[in-house]
């Protein structure tokens, strides 16, 4: 059985030297995740040079995610570093403040004091702290602290329930959005949005960049809860971030968010990543909680196309440990999930010629317990519309397309696999699709495949047959 659910791992200092990337890509991971909150264009790039040299060593396709940083607001520094603060006591934001101690410190985003009144809840350092806003005035924000405890240099800030004015996309976001098109990344991931419109401008920089990156929207904002079927439909995907959607929403809410965010992602026809903390306790442990094996196996079982890791791999003792773990996890929940697919065929309406025939192509599977779906596909559109429903067929998505190559890779349950540029003559492709599907291990001379292609050959958006097809017979099924 083949793990369907994908890993993301981040690069970071622990992850990017050779040896260890090399180890990482033989344990599984299937998108690397950039973070651009650090590091220089330099840095990445440098990491990329060095996973395509493990690719390649490897034979595998691992796609690239960009993440850009987004309006983290935060605080300033302090004259020591850091600061006891301890509940009950004064403290004070300040618009304009070089050094805080104390009794007050400033703020990278001024524009604070005008987004808090009196009464409102600040969050600090992802909800460590509590402060409770007792007055605003000449560009100061008053505050009572409730919970207490140590505050160091640019720690982040949230306002509970939401409602801060930063922009999703911030001047280094665009310098960064330019970056990545020059890396030629696959995904770029855009940090607190709060409308479908701010999807569009990063899909519109991306596109004035030259690049067609497809774009993930990182819901951890309570505005994006709000207007989250708008988020989900100018998106290519979503991502559950749970750690700034918990400090806003309250952590109690984000389990039924989580599952309601991927619910609606799959009934899109939109792939989605669950992220924050899956593994935390492997940044110094080489075993996981059980607690965290419950979370990513429910997460699977949810329905997620991927899950993330964050400083387990780019910072943890144990980034190789940790992935192994979790492929594990991932693999043994994945063997109970239920296949229902007549169920969920139920209320479907399809408009579309491509999209019947993934659909098609997933039923005929299911009933004639078929090894394997492959879809020969240009844009990998047809790729994505079967993984939305769970059959428990692996689906290969055969393309002469190198985006489509890479872009696949974050798919539930399928395995991107590359075509010779074998012209246009059909018999010769489905030829080489089975050679293909042979050669990797999926299938063997007697094995009964579903295949989808389209007519004209090499137009995206186009597939409109469905063959049934006896590896190694001449002859198509019926």
């Amino acid at each position: 059985m083949q793990r369907t659910t994908k890993i993301v791992a981040t690069l970071g200092p622990a992850s990017s030297d050779s040896a260890t990337l090399n180890k990482l890509v033989a344990a599984g991971i299937d998108v690397v995740r950039l973070n651009f909150s650090h590091g220089t264009a330099d840095d990445h790039r440098q990491r990329m040079d060095s996973l395509r040299l493990s690719m390649s060593a490897q034979s595998r396709t691992v796609g690239v995610m960009a993440d850009l940083q987004g309006p983290k607001i935060r605080i300033g520094k302090f004259a020591g570093s850091k600061v006891l603060l301890k509940s009950a006591q004064s403290f004070t934001l300040a618009a304009h403040c070089d050094l805080g101690d104390a009794n007050r410190v400033g703020l990278d985003y001024p524009e604070l004091v005008d987004d808090v009144v009196a009464g409102d809840v600040l969050l600090l350092d992802d909800g460590r702290m509590v402060m409770d806003v007792a007055s605003v005035a000449d560009g100061e924000i008053h505050c009572t602290v409730r919970h207490g405890g140590e505050l160091s240099n640019n720690k982040g800030i949230n306002k509970q329930g939401g409602g801060l004015s930063a922009p999703a996309l911030t001047a280094k976001d665009k310098e960064d959005i330019r970056t990545a098109a020059a890396l030629k990344v696959d995904y770029v991931a855009v940090s607190f949005p709060k409308s479908g419109s701010d999807m569009r401008e990063a899909r519109a920089l991306l596109l004035e960049a030259g690049s067609k990156a497809l774009v993930i929207a990182k819901i951890e904002r309570v505005e994006a809860i709000h207007n989250l079927e708008e988020i989900v439909d100018a998106s290519d995907g979503v991502m559950v971030a749970r750690g700034d959607l918990a400090v806003e929403v309250g952590d109690a809410a984000v389990p039924a968010l989580q599952k309601r965010i991927i619910r609606m992602a799959r009934e899109h026809n939109r792939f989605v990543i669950t992220a924050t903390q899956m593994m935390e306790s492997m940044i110094h442990s080489p075993v996981p909680t059980r607690a965290e094996v419950s979370d990513v196996a429910n997460a699977v079982l949810d329905g997620t196309d991927a899950v993330m890791l964050s400083a387990e791999t780019a910072a943890g003792e144990y980034p190789v440990e940790t992935v192994e773990a979790m492929a594990r996890i991932c693999l043994e929940a994945e063997k109970s999930a239920a296949v229902s697919l007549e169920k969920q065929f139920l209320d479907r309406v399809f408009t579309r010629i491509d999209q019947s025939i993934a659909m098609a192509a997933l039923f005929a599977a299911s009933h004639l317990h078929v090894k394997a779906i492959a879809a020969l596909t240009e844009s990998g559109s047809t790729a994505l519309w079967m993984s939305r429903l769970n059959v428990g067929v692996p689906i290969y998505a055969l393309t002469q397309d190198v985006r489509t190559r890479y872009k696949v890779s974050i798919f539930k349950g399928v395995y991107p696999v590359m075509m010779r540029q074998s012209g246009h003559d059909r018999d010769e492709l489905l030829r080489e699709a089975e050679e293909q599907l042979i050669r990797a291990g999926a299938v063997e001379p007697g094995d009964l495949i579903v295949l989808t292609i389209g007519e004209p050959i090499g137009t995206p958006g186009g597939t409109n047959t469905l063959k049934i097809v006896k590896v190694g017979d001449t002859h198509t099924a019926n």
